[in-house]
């Protein structure tokens, strides 16, 4: 009977959990939105200055020196914030103090549209362990998904919780050490596995609140004395590591699966400016040509393309595509650009990231360059005038001798 009580117990606070959650639009359905994304791949957030790029969803986040603060004052208080953008796999770390309290639950959540989640829950009267758990398309059928890995009083030392989420496995990290490794295979053989484009939660709430259920107020260890607060629970910073960088993601299905998202804007370029000399400039695109020409003079060296050219470079599922186009360092461009004739480019190409679309003609001004092609000018010509014209006066010399 005490097993079937706490399953019962669990089975309720994972519906309470559950309310926390939400979506505005489940692709599963039928079309939604595309999801923001972001083209950065790694972001470094330090709460202690501010919030940028998250978004207070519900209460009163203040900023410390310990960080952003997250406090209960009252019973129905519950503040969450949650980042602006979503990140398709990678890996994200939080350094925090959980809050104390008797069923107040710290909280950080990836959730996507459709309702894939991974967790963790830190239990405001439990000083020595905090939960990990997942969910793959919101089933909630049931509910054996979670563990309890050991930590040192989590609500008045500082630690950092790490959550590497990739396409084969989730892992879970407590300081650096592994606590936990969800496979893929494991997952409901991936069906249940989470694997859509999903946003960062971070946030605080009563789950020993006296008007929960039973089995909620069990599962968070007690009913809440609102007489005892504050309860605060304190972030002092975030990084993460977005591994598709893009700026959009869209659902191009209702499978839920990761090969079914299409990433738009990622960041798929990465070329190094080589340095130029102060009077010889280098450009180079591999192109599919219907005409080409070679020039070389005294001040430039280029591979020209007359009509039009295109070139397409991928990486993981994201595609851009330009010609003739250059970004410094590494970041992102998306567009196609022809080169006709001699003119000016308009657009998007800079150094770090960046997208969109751009139409160049000829000499391109700022990062993306066009070689100026001369019409009149045949490179073979001019390479066998250089190579004959000597042969045909020694030629003549010889013949004046034996005259």
């Amino acid at each position: 009977m005490p097993s079937l009580l706490k399953f019962a117990a669990a089975a309720l606070a994972v519906a309470q959990a559950s309310a926390q959650t939400y979506t505005t639009c489940n692709p599963l359905d039928g079309t939604c939105p595309a999801d923001k994304g972001t083209t950065e791949s790694t972001l470094s957030f330090d709460f202690t200055q501010s919030l940028d790029d998250w978004t207070t969803t519900a209460g009163t986040v203040n900023t410390g020196s310990n960080g952003a603060e997250f406090t209960i004052n009252k019973q129905g208080d519950a503040p969450t914030i949650e980042t602006d953008f979503y990140i398709f796999f990678g890996d994200v770390s939080v350094t925090m103090k959980a809050a104390p309290g008797q069923g107040i639950v710290s909280s950080i959540v990836f959730e996507s549209d459709d309702l894939d989640e991974i967790d963790w829950e830190a239990l405001g009267g439990d000083s020595t362990t905090i939960e990990t758990n997942y969910f793959g398309k919101g089933d909630t059928t049931t509910y054996d998904r979670d563990t309890w890995p050991s930590v040192s009083d989590p609500q008045n030392d500082w630690h950092t919780y790490k959550v590497s989420w990739q396409k084969d496995a989730i892992t879970w990290y407590i300081d650096g050490a592994v606590v936990r490794t969800l496979e893929y295979a494991d997952a409901s053989s991936g069906t249940r596995f989470p694997q859509t484009p999903m946003r960062i939660r971070i946030g605080i709430w009563a789950g020993g609140d006296p008007t929960n259920g039973e089995g909620t107020i069990e599962w968070a260890g007690g009913e809440t004395n609102y007489a005892d607060v504050p309860f605060t629970m304190y972030v002092k910073s975030v990084e993460i590591n977005n591994a598709n960088p893009a700026e959009s993601y869209t659902y191009t299905d209702t499978s839920g699966s990761y090969d079914s998202i299409k990433l738009s804007g990622a960041a798929a370029l990465s070329q190094t400016d080589s340095s130029s000399s102060s009077s010889s400039t280098s450009t180079s695109s591999s192109s599919t040509k219907s005409s080409e020409t070679s020039t070389t003079d005294a001040t430039t060296t280029a591979t020209t393309t007359k009509e039009t050219s295109s070139t397409s470079a991928t990486k993981g599922s994201s595609t851009v595509s330009g010609s003739s186009s250059k970004v410094s360092g590494s970041g992102s461009a998306s567009g196609s650009t022809t080169p006709s004739g001699t003119g000016s480019s308009s657009g998007s190409s800079t150094t770090g990231s960046s997208s969109g679309s751009a139409s160049a003609s000829g000499t391109g001004s700022g990062s993306s360059t066009s070689a100026s092609a001369t019409p009149t000018y045949n490179a073979a010509v001019n390479v066998a005038s250089n190579y004959f014209a000597p042969i045909s006066l020694l030629a003549l010399v010889a013949a004046f001798i034996q005259l």
